[in-house]
């Protein structure tokens, strides 16, 4: 398998995860999420290429609970105050940033970004040969 097609498969896992989360919580969610999903999950490489090796998983896990708090950002202003589609509006809950995002879902992102860097490690082992990274907590 070629690293496009590899990729492929971990951008659509990372965006049928996402939509399946959401469809959990709050029970449905939209198209525009199956993108922001993907696009998280492919990201979690760049951080990980980014931290290096030594990385500990917390880091990693703030880093990309702080890059899909980025992502959900950006999405919500096109998907929600560009294109006026109301997918999601977090104006009342405390500490949002123009009703996109909001420290409760970021804190969410942050403890589910755990075993998502499990699984992209693990599906770049199986889908490309990567090695497996040694992990350490701290």
């Amino acid at each position: 398998m070629n690293t496009i097609q590899a990729y492929i498969i971990m951008f659509m896992t990372g965006g049928f995860l996402y939509c399946g989360i959401e469809i959990l919580y709050r029970g449905y969610s939209h198209i525009s999420m199956l993108f922001a999903g993907g696009l998280c999950f492919i990201l979690v490489s760049v951080i990980e290429n980014i931290l290096g090796d030594n990385a500990s998983i917390i880091s990693q896990m703030l880093f990309c609970g702080i890059m899909i708090t980025i992502v959900e950002f950006i999405f919500g202003m096109v998907v929600n105050r560009y294109m006026h589609l109301g997918v999601w509006d977090y104006s009342g809950e405390q500490y949002n940033f123009k009703g996109q995002i909001c420290l409760l879902y970021s804190n969410m992102w942050f403890m589910l970004s755990c075993p998502m860097i499990f699984l992209h490690d693990y599906m770049e082992h199986i889908l490309l040969g990567t090695a497996i990274p040694n992990y350490k907590i701290f």
